[in-house]
């Protein structure tokens, strides 16, 4: 049994700030159909949701991105806090040897 004793607080950060990007592009279709929809459907008065809609549909991801970085940083220094004062998380850790020449390879 292993024992998760601490988590590289730039690695975490990294890693969140790329999934919660790619995840804030989840709405970008959505925000620009909106946009999109707003400017060429609506009233001549009514562009400024429209363009908002746009300005927002490329701000998203980048938010997104941020702060799963801000936030990975902030949970992976609290986790490190924590696991010293407390133990870290337990792991069970199973070896696996593949009989496959193409996986033995080095990159």
């Amino acid at each position: 049994m292993y024992s998760l004793r601490s988590v590289d607080v730039w690695s975490c950060a990294k890693i969140m700030g790329a999934i919660y990007g790619c995840l804030g592009l989840i709405f970008l279709p959505f925000l620009l159909w909106g946009g999109i929809g707003s400017l060429l459907f609506g009233r001549d008065s009514a562009s400024f949701p429209g363009v908002a809609m746009l300005f927002l549909a490329i701000l998203a991801p980048i938010f997104y991105g941020v702060m799963g970085f801000v936030m990975g940083a902030f949970t992976a220094w609290v986790y490190n806090l924590v696991a010293k004062r407390i133990g870290g998380i337990r792991l069970e850790l199973k070896v696996e040897f593949s009989s496959s020449p193409s996986a033995m390879s080095p990159l």
